[in-house]
């Protein structure tokens, strides 16, 4: 299927009018060009050859098994009307709310916050509301994150990425102190730990890794990351460290990462995550 965007001719009584309009002048045909910067790629639709309507092409993943016909994914164009500034997830929505309201997908907070709208932009897991249009090839292809289940369209299956999350007990345990006292923090181990405090559980890194790829029970990098954040917490109670420790360095923890940086790479928050795992593994020799 492919959906066009069509609009009015556009021109103005004055526009219309016999004989020959008045060759612009080179100082008009200057202004004209300093005011429309736009991509190389944006294309002008055929039906409105009008300066203000520029279009971007999207090629969206398409897949909904429990409509008959629509069983084999397939990739559906949309012709989208483009504007400087514009992400990927505005050129989703724009699509959904005029041509296709079936179009499926995730989003929440539009400010890479919330991470639920994390995609495969072009080749590469990005996050729908943080990529610019303006900064990819046409067209725009558009997947679900790979290596999950597709429950539609864009939409995927989570829920065992939550549960590796989950596996790694994500919550902060302290030893218990005295009435008025607190859980004191030097500022070197809370520099030491911002960094992994960061992750959004978009699943962008965990979709990219190959390990996780082919081991399902593989804890994967967001998980360890999330370990890593309470285990080098300086606050974190002793045994509860310990614990944690031993879940990480089991069979599908830490020793199956290959440190090929691929989440590293993807992550949308500039995460460390391949150096967060090694360190983990030294950790892990230490306690031994």
């Amino acid at each position: 299927m492919s959906t066009q965007l069509t609009e009015p001719d556009g021109r103005t009584d004055e526009q219309v009018t016999e004989g020959p309009a008045e060759p612009e002048t080179d100082a008009e045909t200057q202004e004209q060009t300093e005011e429309r910067t736009l991509p190389e790629w944006a294309t002008e639709t055929d039906d409105a050859p009008s300066e203000d309507e520029d279009t971007v092409r999207l090629k969206v993943f398409r897949y909904d098994p429990e409509v008959e016909g629509k069983q084999e994914p397939r990739f559906d164009d949309f012709h989208v009307p483009f504007h400087q500034g514009m992400t990927v997830l505005d050129a989703l929505m724009h699509a959904r709310d005029h041509f296709d309201t079936s179009l499926t997908f995730r989003h929440s907070c539009r400010q890479a916050i919330c991470g639920s709208d994390a995609l495969f932009i072009n080749g590469r897991q990005r996050l729908g509301c943080q990529t610019q249009v303006a900064e990819l090839d046409t067209p725009v292809r558009i997947e679900p994150l790979p290596h999950r289940e597709v429950e539609k369209d864009l939409v995927v299956d989570m829920q065992h990425f939550y549960e590796q999350m989950d596996a790694v007990d994500p919550y902060f345990r302290t030893e218990e102190t005295e009435d008025g006292e607190e859980q004191r923090q030097t500022r070197e181990n809370r520099e030491k730990i911002k960094m992994s405090t960061r992750c959004i559980w978009c699943g962008a890194c965990y979709s990219s890794c190959n390990i996780a790829a082919g081991d399902n029970e593989y804890l994967g990098p967001a998980a360890i990351n999330m370990a890593y954040r309470f285990v080098m917490d300086e606050r974190e109670e002793e045994t509860i460290k310990q614990d944690r420790l031993e879940i990480i360095e089991q069979e599908h923890g830490v020793w199956r990462c290959q440190t090929q940086f691929s989440c590293t790479e993807v992550c949308p928050k500039d995460i460390p995550l391949t150096e967060h795992i090694q360190e983990l593994k030294r950790e892990a020799v230490k306690k031994n």
